[in-house]
């Protein structure tokens, strides 16, 4: 099968000089207009983004007012950007806009393009599927669904499965928050040590630090956490020997992450830009090889760009930048309890070659019940995949024709099908009612959850982002009025 996400026919513009009112909007970026191709009649940005809770989740931050999507992607083994993802200027488009370059490689282009594809599912056999579920289910189609949102990479999915299992949806949301966070104090972290892997730099703070940027985390309790996080850096420059390919793991941990220059999101995220081009009154380790900036810590190699976020959310880590972790740390600052460990073996079994997530996406290309079967046999051998997280990576991978059960499934059949069910019969259940919309019953009982949600919740393409914590079982009960006695 022919991927078009590996072949993108995209234009780019960009933008080094524009008239800029305003401080805060970005005076540096890049724009990729991304054709829709043959998705443009079954394609809306809206959507295909808010279709799932995994675009609740971080980094992801939807903007109800810009109908935008904005989060981190990777350019590279080691330097990420933020992006902007809306409705293209130019009929059948999307417009990606890239923040802190003037320009990308045609590698970084490449990169950020197979990233957004998979995100919106864009490609020629998730057209195919659109098409065939919306002939099957025509209020599906009248509403425009078919598309499921997923992360721009295999790992993120997978880790994020892991949060979804045995707890409430607001502390699914916290762990996904603090993964991120925690990348980003791994690179403040690199900046506060010697690093002598990466040039003998140490870090300095920018001459031209706003106030309103400092952190208000008491200083003995912050000492406290940058020790931790030194030592998890120390551990990475001990255990990089043992690992195949340690110079590349290394490097993708302690090279800096590319970020914005200045977009504020929902007066959440707040960056700022500190490069020679721009401002003169900038350290010279800011603008020269690594520099490192205390600021948030991130500077791009070569560059001199700095976050500095009221939020502290950086991009979802990789395997590499969760590998050498201590588990009970991990455990401990992100809130992940028993899941920590499940995450960590994932994330080494990556990094040293025993799990192959290429190999299961190219499986995935075509959606065959061999090819399902294959898939669901590898994700067997990790451990902490049980059948209902099993079915959320299959899912994502493009695989609808299981549904994951769970007690959210339960709640549903009982609210809205009057159907009582248990833990122990949910499943055949389910796969009975739904087994009419045969390969796409994932889609089709998706639509009635997200439905229902939305009539409970309102639209989620409207709803801030404050809210989305509000989503639960208990919300999610329908209260009966008692009827005053005549």
């Amino acid at each position: 099968m022919a991927d078009s996400c590996m072949k993108p026919n995209h234009q780019e513009h960009h933008n080094s000089h524009p008239k800029n009112s305003d401080p805060q909007i970005p005076s540096i970026y890049c724009d990729i207009h991304l054709p829709l191709g043959n998705s443009a009649s079954t394609f809306n940005l809206e959507n295909a983004v808010c279709s799932h809770g995994l675009f609740l989740m971080a980094p992801n931050q939807w903007d109800p007012h810009t109908k935008s999507l904005f989060r981190p992607l990777r350019l590279s083994f080691s330097s990420s950007a933020l992006v902007r993802i809306s409705s293209g200027q130019f009929p059948h488009t999307v417009l990606v806009r890239v923040y802190g370059a003037r320009c990308l490689s045609p590698k970084e282009k490449e990169e950020v393009v197979v990233q957004i594809r998979r995100m919106l599912r864009l490609s020629e056999g998730e057209d195919k599927k659109v098409r065939e579920f919306q002939e099957m289910h025509s209020e599906a189609k009248q509403m425009g669904f078919g598309r499921v949102f997923r992360s721009p990479t295999l790992f993120e999915d997978m880790v994020k499965a892991i949060l979804f299992c045995n707890c409430q949806w607001s502390r699914t949301l916290s762990m996904a928050k603090a993964l991120c966070e925690l990348h980003l104090e791994l690179w403040c972290c690199s900046s506060t040590v010697s690093v002598n892997a990466v040039g003998d730099t140490k870090s300095e703070v920018a001459a031209s630090r706003p106030d309103s940027f400092t952190p208000g985390t008491p200083a003995v309790k912050e000492s406290e956490r940058k020790r931790k996080l030194q030592k998890v850096v120390s551990s990475i420059h001990a255990d990089a020997d043992a690992v195949d390919g340690s110079k590349a793991v290394l490097n993708a941990r302690l090279n800096p992450v590319l970020m914005a220059d200045g977009i504020q999101l929902k007066e959440k995220l707040v960056t700022c830009f500190v490069s020679s081009s721009r401002d003169e009154n900038v350290n010279e380790a800011a603008t020269s090889g690594h520099g490192l900036n205390e600021c948030s810590g991130i500077v791009s190699e070569g560059i001199g760009i700095v976050v500095c976020s009221t939020e502290k959310t950086g991009n979802f880590p990789s395997p590499a930048e969760i590998a050498s972790i201590d588990e009970k740390y991990l455990a401990k600052r992100c809130g992940l309890g028993y899941r920590a460990g499940r995450i960590l073996k994932l994330a080494q079994g990556v990094i040293e070659g025993r799990i192959q997530l290429d190999q299961l996406e190219d499986l995935c290309k075509e959606a065959s019940l061999y090819n399902y079967n294959k898939v669901d046999e590898k994700l067997r051998e990790i451990e902490g995949y049980g059948p209902f997280t099993r079915r959320n990576v299959l899912m994502c991978l493009g695989f609808y024709n299981v549904v994951p059960s769970d007690s959210e499934t339960i709640r549903h059949l009982k609210q809205v099908h009057g159907r009582t069910t248990t833990v122990q019969n949910v499943q055949k259940v389910v796969d009975e009612m739904y087994t009419r919309y045969e390969p796409y019953q994932f889609l089709a009982y998706w639509w009635e959850i997200w439905s229902f949600y939305e009539q409970r919740f309102g639209k989620f393409s409207e709803m801030p982002s404050s809210d989305y914590k509000l989503i639960t079982a208990s919300n999610m009960r329908i209260n009966k009025t008692k009827q005053k006695p005549a």
